[in-house]
This record gives C-alpha cells, structure tokens and sequence, in this order.
C-alpha cells in the first residue's frame, strides 16, 4: 500500500484545515432547519415559531455540553473526543432525516447540539497545539472560519439543495459530510495528550466577562432575525421557494466574502471590527422591516456577519482568553442561537414576521453601542 508522505509544516496546516471543516459541518448540522423551518414544520405539523426549537434545543444543549465535556474529557486524547463528536454527529443527522414525528426530530436535534458544543470547544482552542506560537492567530482564524463559513453559507445550500431533493435528504447529506470528516480527522490530526493533572482553571476576568456579554447581545440580535428569514421572505417579501433560495444563497455568499476580507484588520483590532459589523447588520435588519427590496439588505448583512464569530475568538484570546474562557464564549455563543431563535420564535407567532426584524435590528445596534464601549474601557484602562 501506499503511504502519502506529508512534510511537516504541511501536516500541521492540513490539521488546521481539517478542524476547520469539521467546525464548518457541527454548525451546518445545527442551522439547517434555518431554511428549511416551513417545510419541515409543515410536514411535523407544528407551527413555524415551534419549528424554530429545532435551533433553540441544540444551541442550549450545546451550551451545556461544550463546558462539561471539556472538563469530562480533559485527560484524554485530544482526538478521541474530536472523532467521537463527529460520529455523533452523523447518526443525528441521519435520525433527522428518518424522524416520523417532531418529538424525534428534537431527540435527534439534542443530540445535535451534544455533537456541536464538544467539537467546537476543543477545536476553537487547538491553534497553540498545531501550530507554532506565531502562526497561532492565523491558525484560529482558518479554525473559526468553520464557524463563520457554515453560519452564512450553510443555510443557503440546504435550502437549495432541499428545493429540488426535499429536506430529509438534505440532512443525509450532512451526514454523509460528517462521515467524510470524520476520516479526514482520523488522517491528519497528531496525538494530542490531555492533561493528567486536570489543568489548571483560571478565572474568568472581568473584561472576559464583557466579551461574553457582548457574544450574548450581538448573536442573540442575529438570530432571531435570521433563524425566522424565510417565513419572512415568503410573508412580507411575497417571494417563492426559487427566490428564497436565491436570496439566501446571495446572503451566504456576502458572508463568505465577509468572513475572509478585511481578515487583517480583524486581527488585529478584532473589537473595531466588531462594531461595525454589528452595526451593518442593525441597518440591513432595518431596512428589511421597512420593507426594503430584500436583496441588497441581505448582501450587506451577510457580509457584515460573516467575520463576526471570528472577530469574538480573537477579541477574547488578545485579551487573555485561555481554555476556560473559551469553553465559556462557546457556552455564551450557542445559549445566544438558542435564545435568539426562541425569541424570534415568539414574535413571528404572536405579532408578525415583520416585527422579528425590528427584534433583531435594535439588538444588533445596542451590541454595537456596548461593544464600542466595553472596547474603550480596555482602551483608557478604565
């Protein structure tokens, strides 16, 4: 047989990029029913605020689990919780896409949301572990573009994907995707030892602790707008399935190119970039509620989300963020999906679609009004 010899600076980057994709499919799995939530609750027979617990169920659950497991595991292999995670993950998904009622459709999301929260806080904390200490922003930046890439890219493709095939057959892609990471993980990522003695915990820091009320404002704002995008689409925009894949498609095109332009900048002032992009989104969720033709608000609020995730993880790291800190802003980060989408939830079954936006636009711009202040106090030294 024959063995792919792989130089060492390679081996270690094809880590990186392989983590990167295995974050990319735990947060696919977690925002597909985004656009998929009508046909999906039409079929379940449950109302489209209801169907939104299929994001709000794994965004707590992952909350939960992301602290839990990382203490659980903490003396294992590295890999040996990366690959259990993302075996789970397929057979959520594949109990998704065979789930008769909706009360299996949310075991199989719970299940989920365990999948999510211990890959992803494992893996935003490997960078020092793969990577030489000057390439550790770098690395972190291709590992949480996982995140952001899925958040923005994801959803579109189910949607399209689901238009022509049906939903049920989009989450048996996703596992086939889980599965094929799976194998690449296998491959590429090193023996990764735990820590024997348990580790030591540092305190979550006072200025840590903004950053984590920041996460909750500026995520918890996006996602009860966004996880109630097509219900909106098709209510007040009147648009049909084609267009609503279109637009969502253009909305995770802007993200990617959000994501990766401007990545310097984020880098190195992750707190100005984040205040910006949270501001964007307030205006693009604003015009959408003032009933602005859709496309071009969803483009600019694409782009703006797109850098968003990996602007926090920066933000938290230059300012001292370890491994409690970061198992902390994966915790804060999916209660905000899941608060998000149950509040959004809400509104669209007890005042309109309409006023979701208006939700999500005045919670982006008081994130950004917080975060412009949480970076002035680091700032002035206050």
């Amino acid at each position: 047989m024959t063995t792919l010899t792989v130089a060492p600076a390679q081996a270690r980057w094809l880590a990186v990029t392989s983590v990167a994709v295995g974050t990319f499919a735990v947060v696919t799995s977690e925002m597909v029913p985004v656009g998929l939530l009508t046909s999906i609750a039409a079929d379940l027979q449950v109302s489209d605020g209801t169907a939104g617990l299929m994001v709000s169920v794994p965004g707590l659950v992952a909350a939960i689990s992301a602290p839990v497991l990382a203490i659980a595991t903490r003396r294992l292999d590295r890999r040996i919780p990366l690959l259990a995670m993302m075996g789970l993950l397929v057979l959520a998904n594949v109990l998704s896409s065979v789930a008769p009622t909706y009360p299996v459709m949310l075991a199989a999301r719970l299940l989920t949301g365990v999948a999510i929260g211990g890959f992803w806080a494992f893996a935003s904390g490997l960078a020092p572990r793969l990577v030489p200490q000057g390439a550790v922003g770098r690395a972190t930046s291709v590992i949480m573009s996982g995140v952001s890439v899925a958040l923005v890219l994801g959803v579109p493709a189910s949607t399209f994907l689901a238009s022509s095939l049906g939903w049920r057959a989009v989450f048996l892609i996703v596992a086939a995707l889980a599965l094929v990471v799976f194998a690449v993980l296998f491959r590429a990522l090193p023996a990764m030892a735990g820590d024997a003695a348990g580790g030591a915990r540092e305190p979550l820091t006072g200025r840590i602790k903004l950053l984590l009320a920041v996460t909750v404002l500026v995520i918890t704002g996006h996602f009860s707008a966004y996880t109630y995008l097509a219900p909106f689409l098709e209510q007040v925009s009147q648009a049909g399935p084609a267009l609503i894949g279109t637009a969502l498609l253009l909305f995770g095109g802007a993200g990617v190119i959000g994501t990766f332009v401007g990545s310097g900048i984020t880098a190195r002032h992750p707190g100005a970039a984040l205040v910006v992009r949270a501001l964007l989104i307030g205006l693009a969720a604003t015009a959408l509620a003032l009933s602005v033709t859709p496309l071009v608000p969803l483009a600019i609020w694409g782009l703006a989300y797109g850098g968003v995730g990996v602007a926090l993880q920066l933000w938290i790291m230059q300012w001292g963020g370890r491994e409690l800190a970061t198992a902390a802003f994966v915790s804060a980060f999916n209660v905000s999906v899941s608060l998000g989408s149950f509040l959004g939830g809400r509104v669209v079954d007890g005042v309109s679609a309409s006023a979701v936006m208006w939700v999500g636009a005045g919670l982006a711009l008081v994130s950004a009004a917080f975060a412009g202040i949480v970076g002035r106090r680091r700032t002035t030294g206050s």
